[in-house]
């Protein structure tokens, strides 16, 4: 008997948020696995790590959905998106690990705002020009600007003639006077993006953005160095052929230990989808300046799809750092599920 009454309690607990959610907010999320070859070699030329792991890739859960307000062409908009690891259960201890968490308004002629902590119009630039992205062969590993920001406040044009959007978001520092990032727009990230489904082109500008993707390169010092970037983006998609292309720079925007750094980014990427397949492969380098070093990223890798929103795929990646000899290669089988309602 009490069996019972704890499958019924258990049952309604899951039935009842499903009639709330009726006609409301989409639930969605993606499941991204994958059974990988890693090696690892570090700055010494020493493999720290060469082993078969099964890896989650960034899958998430979120819930997004918008409703009107009392005043005319204005919409209440939010979204809560999590991660959530596949392969363990949880990430150190955490079930939910925190994504793109947003709230805002929305009219219907003037634009967006919204804030919260999420992808910085600089990174979202990138559009579909990553070909591997949350795998070993994603364009992080070799591109700083792949940010994630807490505490943006974000304005986003309405598209203009159908096809060109603005983007400009601003964070305070929210630190004490000490630090010089207690203003009320200490980083900035914008962009201009162009798209008409055929061509995409972006240009993407951050200003004094924390970024640790070279903190190595950059500081001996714990936490991000402050970062100034320019990113131009393009990609075709001509029928069954991709072709795209990204050059970024990113600076230094103070001097670290006496010096500024510039690194210099070129990616580019393709593919071809034929039936269920499609290939596809991607390379780029930076070189960064002032270490004379040039960190480079090539991945090759084919999906096949096994309906609207699964498929199976493979890869092969490898990042190399040429004077630290730091190499790091990925060689995986693994599968994509996505999911709405």
């Amino acid at each position: 008997m009490k069996k019972h009454a704890i499958a019924i309690a258990v049952g309604s607990l899951f039935a009842l948020p499903a009639v709330a959610l009726a006609g409301g907010p989409t639930v969605y999320g993606k499941v991204n696995v994958t059974y990988e070859g890693i090696e690892e070699t570090d700055k010494n030329g020493i493999t720290d790590v060469d082993n078969w792991q099964l890896q989650s890739n960034d899958s998430r859960l979120g819930v997004k959905g918008s409703f009107d307000l009392d005043a005319r062409d204005l919409t209440a908009i939010y979204g809560l998106e999590f991660g959530v690891d596949v392969d363990e259960g949880d990430s150190g201890g955490e079930t939910f690990k925190q994504r793109n968490i947003y709230g805002g308004l929305q009219h219907a002629t003037m634009g967006t705002f919204k804030v919260g902590k999420f992808d910085t119009p600089f990174k979202k630039a990138q559009g579909d020009v990553d070909q591997f992205g949350d795998l070993g062969g994603d364009i992080k590993h070799i591109a700083a600007g792949e940010n994630r920001e807490s505490n943006i406040l974000q304005y986003t044009s309405p598209k203009l003639g159908d096809v060109v959007t603005v983007n400009v978001a601003f964070m305070p520092g929210e630190d004490d006077e000490a630090s010089d990032r207690d203003g009320p727009a200490d980083s900035i990230s914008s962009s201009l993006v162009f798209d008409n489904g055929t061509f995409y082109g972006a240009l993407a500008y951050d200003s004094e953005m924390g970024d640790d993707t070279f903190d190595a390169a950059l500081s001996p010092e714990e936490g991000d160095d402050y970062v100034d970037a320019f990113r131009a983006v393009g990609m075709m998609n001509m029928g069954n052929f991709e072709f795209g292309g990204l050059v970024q720079t990113a600076e230094s925007s103070e001097d670290v230990g006496g010096k500024t750094y510039e690194d210099t980014t070129t990616l580019v990427s393709g593919a071809y989808g034929v039936d269920r397949w499609k290939f596809k492969a991607q390379y780029g380098v930076t070189d960064m300046d002032q270490l004379d070093d040039e960190r480079s990223l090539m991945a090759i890798g084919a999906d096949y799809k096994m309906g609207k929103a699964s498929k199976l795929f493979a890869y092969y990646s490898q990042v190399e750092q040429d004077e630290t000899e730091f190499e790091e290669t990925h060689l995986g089988l693994g599968f994509q599920h996505k999911f709405s309602m």
